[in-house]
């Protein structure tokens, strides 16, 4: 089972050697499975453990363990006790989903707490294959259909390609315990029904079906990058570069649908709502739809985001420098103290000094404006960044594509290109970021 960890992890680049790692632990099989994993692996790990206080002498009876664990691995512990009902009352949401969105804001939080690279979680082939049951019952798409990814920007999934048989026997290899959740054993859930009855049902029926699927399923997430590149460049033939789109000419496309739902739906709109804009626009009305976090309106044929709802400077994305960037560039942040730092020439790579975010300074990558200045790291005074880019020699089409990196509107970074001279690590320094383009 390590190997092929230890495979998976190097294979899709889900871990760096340096950074903390924060393990969910449960207690059960797989949790303890990973936790155990990566501290062989020589992973720098913290454990994170959610007491939802849902079955009463159980839950606590988890919590127990989770601690003993913990403590044998000589792991530091988290552990956050929910109100769940309090949270359904709030929102309305069903049990399941009130303990996912408390999870993840907690774990949200742990991240920066602890300038953590990750949360790892422990999902194995099994749950891939419930996942893809649940979604073609459900009707999805390419990427539903792909299941989970080993990555899912700060979380990872490094037992992806380990099975539940596997994870039990390096557990007892190891003398390692676990717990088991009584309500698993419960088909209320539609996954414990996929789990308990339509996988073994499926074994049954046709030995081997479950590593079919997921070869299917591997064969799917392939797909989905091709498929993914395409709708991209069919979307930008209609986009007007304002973040808008014509969609009375995308209703020409024999695959608008496709094109508009894949185009909208990391905004979290869903296909029948890019459906209802579709037939607004082709029939020159208009209509509005709103996700959890974006809004857009379509009006006469076109699809832009309300007035009102535009941000100055929609070229702009809030960052944050207490862990990995993933939109819109890929940028992996780790932290180190400063008997560490032997810098490299690399456009590529930033060092800048922790104390850089201290107070409430707004971190931001936005596109370069006519009449930008930076410090050049290494000059006294500042410069035009229109003539950084001609000393550069960069092309049109590079300088369109260059983003820049600020604190408070001070350009820190114009990526790729050239590091200011703020915040930069000096006598002072105690510890220090480093900031890598990927």
């Amino acid at each position: 089972m390590i190997a092929t960890v230890k495979d998976t992890i190097e294979r899709h680049r889900l871990l760096r050697r340096e950074g903390r790692v924060i393990v969910a632990v449960s207690g059960g099989a797989d949790s303890v499975a990973l936790l155990a994993a990566l501290c062989e692996l020589g992973y720098d790990c913290v454990a994170a453990h959610c007491n939802f206080h849902l079955r009463g002498a159980e839950s606590t009876r988890d919590m127990r363990h989770v601690e003993e664990l913990t403590h044998r691995l000589g792991v530091d512990l988290y552990v956050k006790d929910f109100d769940v009902a309090a949270r359904q009352r709030a929102t309305g949401e069903s049990v399941e989903m009130a303990c996912r969105e408390l999870r993840y804001r907690w774990f949200d939080e742990l991240l920066d707490r602890e300038y953590a690279q990750c949360i790892a979680v422990g999902h194995h082939r099994e749950d891939q294959a419930e996942t893809f049951f649940l979604n073609l019952i459900r009707g999805s798409g390419v990427a539903g259909l792909a299941g989970m990814r080993y990555r899912n920007e700060h979380v990872v999934r490094p037992l992806l390609d380990v099975s539940r048989a596997d994870i039990e026997a390096y557990l007892k290899g190891r003398g390692l315990e676990w717990v088991n959740d009584s309500t698993n054993a419960e088909c209320n859930y539609a996954r414990n029904r996929v789990r308990n009855r339509l996988l073994p049902l499926l074994e049954e029926l046709f030995p081997g079906g479950t590593d079919g699927v997921l070869r299917s399923m591997a064969i799917l997430r392939e797909n989905a990058g091709f498929y993914t590149e395409a709708i991209r460049a069919a979307a930008m033939r209609y986009a007007d570069g304002d973040g808008g789109m014509d969609l009375a000419e995308l209703s020409g496309e024999p695959f608008a649908g496709a094109i508009l739902y894949e185009y909208l739906r990391g905004e979290g709109f869903s296909r029948r709502q890019t459906d209802d804009m579709l037939a607004a626009a082709a029939r020159q009305g208009g209509t509005f739809a709103a996700s959890e976090e974006h809004v857009r309106e379509v009006d006469h044929g076109m699809l832009r985001a309300p007035r009102e709802a535009r941000r100055s400077g929609a070229d702009a994305v809030e960052v944050n420098l207490r862990r990995d960037i993933f939109e819109p560039l890929r940028i992996e942040v780790s932290r180190h103290n400063v008997a560490e730092f032997a810098p490299k020439r690399d456009p590529h790579t930033i060092y800048i000094d922790v104390r850089a975010l201290e107070g409430n300074a707004r971190w931001e990558l936005r596109r370069w404006r006519r009449g930008d200045r930076m410090r050049p790291y290494g000059m006294g005074g500042d410069k035009l960044l229109s003539d950084i880019m001609a000393d550069a020699r960069l092309s049109a089409e590079s300088k369109r594509q260059l983003w820049l990196l600020t604190r408070d509107g001070e350009i820190v970074w114009a990526v790729g290109l050239r590091a200011s001279g703020l915040y930069t690590v000096g006598p002072g320094t105690v510890e220090y970021l480093q900031l890598r383009m990927l």
